[in-house]
This record gives C-alpha cells, structure tokens and sequence, in this order.
C-alpha cells in the first residue's frame, strides 16, 4: 500500500531533497512551501503534489492541513521549514528574533498540532522534525538560532513520550552544515562593530574548505528516509560528518569539558 509524507519548507535545499527522494521511492509526496507558484522542478513528477503553506500563517496552515487530511491518508509529516538567523545578540533586533522563533519553533509546534489528531484516529503516524546540530550544542552568532533548535529537540523528545501510547512515532534530524543555500535565501542576520573580531573567527569555520565538506541536501535527505522506515525506537539522528564529530565528542568528553574548550577558541 503507498505511504504518504507531507513535507514543510520544499522550495529548496534539504526539503526539496527530501522530497525527491521520498518520490522516487514510490510515495505519494506532499511538497509545501510559501511561495508554490515558483516551484518548476517538483510539479513535473507523478505522485506528488505542491502545496502552498506559510507555517507562519496559522489561520492558512490549520485550513491547509484540514483539507489535506481529509483528502489523504497521510503517514509521516517531516517539519523541515526553517532558517538561520546568524549574528551575536547586540546586533539583532525583536522583528528578527521573533521572526525566527515563529518560524522555527512555533511553526513546527502549529503544524505538529494540527495534524496530531489525524495520527491519533489513525492510531499511526510519525512526525520527523528537522533539529540541527546546534540545538544539541551551543555556538557563538547562533543564540537565537539555537534557542529555536534546542527548543525543538525539547519539544520532539516530550511530544515523542506524550505520544507514544497512541501509537504515535517522534523522530529528530540533527543535520551539522549542509552544501545548500541555506547560506543564502535561507539566512538572516546582522552584525555589531564589538563583535567583528568574533564574527571573523567564526567565519574561518565557514570557508570554501570546509563548505565543500559538508554533507549535501541528499545525504541528509537519505538519513531522514532511513529514519522514516528503519523501525528503530531512536529519537535522535546525528546527520554528517561534522555533527558527528562534535557530538561523539560531546557524549566523551562531556558537555562542560566541550564548552571549556570551545570558550578558549572564542576568547581572545
């Protein structure tokens, strides 16, 4: 029998991605994503439909998903949408932070919401929530961001034991650096003349070098399907060479012994 997944966030990047991948493996793929009318790749493919969503616009998203769960049967919801809002607090205003919060974090809540008593009656479902590896660990200009993403993980692993008795499956993707252009459309920030020096040594961590080495949107997107059908009670899934590197050495070294030694790098 076809599975069917909704996707947020599709327009680009890991959604896109993930989106692809899920079709060319037979399911049927709802794409969501703020600006549908853009979209010319993922609305040539069979068994896959566009939708139009702003997981910021709770009044649009709720009527969009009521309609959706009442036309399709649908098996896993994968909260993808999302950005960076980079730069050291000082520099960043209440419109950005609260933009980013309401993105990140409230728009999964919302979209997480609505489709919850779709999976209860169904007495099945799965929501994959895309984390990152800084909502696992801090990491300077990523205040805000992080706060969204370790606020998530929160979120998933409580939502994840609330929901377990209804047959209700919660998974994380905790991705470190992708090749996408999340770097780009899908960044925000601002910069603040007492943070240059920082914000120069944290950009080093950012040069074409180590881009290249970074996972790409396709990677990520096979560990969110392995995620989707392994069957495994795991919660959380490292994704790339370099979330795994920091995290493996988070759980060896410890958390307070790892925040010791990335303060030395950042203090001048």
């Amino acid at each position: 029998m076809q599975k069917t997944i909704f996707i947020t966030g599709a327009s680009s990047g890991l959604g896109k991605a993930t989106a692809k991948l899920f079709q060319s493996k037979g399911w049927y793929t709802i794409a969501s994503m703020r600006n549908p009318e853009n979209e010319t790749e993922l609305t040539k493919l069979e068994n896959l439909t566009v939708l139009k969503l702003d997981v910021t616009d709770k009044a649009q998203m709720e009527d969009t998903i009521k309609k959706v769960t009442q036309e399709y049967s649908v098996d896993i919801v994968v909260n993808n949408a999302g950005y960076g809002l980079i730069g050291a607090l000082e520099a960043l205003n209440d419109e950005q932070i609260t933009r980013q919060i309401n993105t990140n974090l409230m728009g999964v809540i919302r979209v997480t919401k609505a489709f919850t008593p779709h999976f209860r009656e169904k007495k099945s479902g799965m929501f994959i929530n895309i984390t990152s590896m800084f909502g696992l660990m801090g990491y300077p200009t990523c205040s805000v961001y992080s706060a969204t993403k370790f606020a998530l993980d929160g979120f998933s692993e409580s939502l994840a034991y609330e929901l377990a008795h209804l047959g209700i499956a919660v998974k994380t993707i905790a991705p470190g650096g992708i090749q996408t252009d999340f770097a780009g459309r899908s960044m925000d920030g601002s910069l603040h003349d007492a943070y240059k020096n920082l914000v120069e040594k944290v950009s080093e961590g950012y040069n074409a070098e180590s881009i290249s080495r970074f996972a790409t949107a396709d990677q990520i997107a096979s560990i969110i399907f392995e995620a989707a059908i392994d069957n495994k009670d795991q919660l959380r899934y490292i994704a790339g060479n370099d979330a795994n590197t920091l995290y493996n050495e988070r759980l060896q070294l410890g958390a307070e012994a790892q925040y010791r030694n990335l303060k030395k790098m950042f203090t001048f």
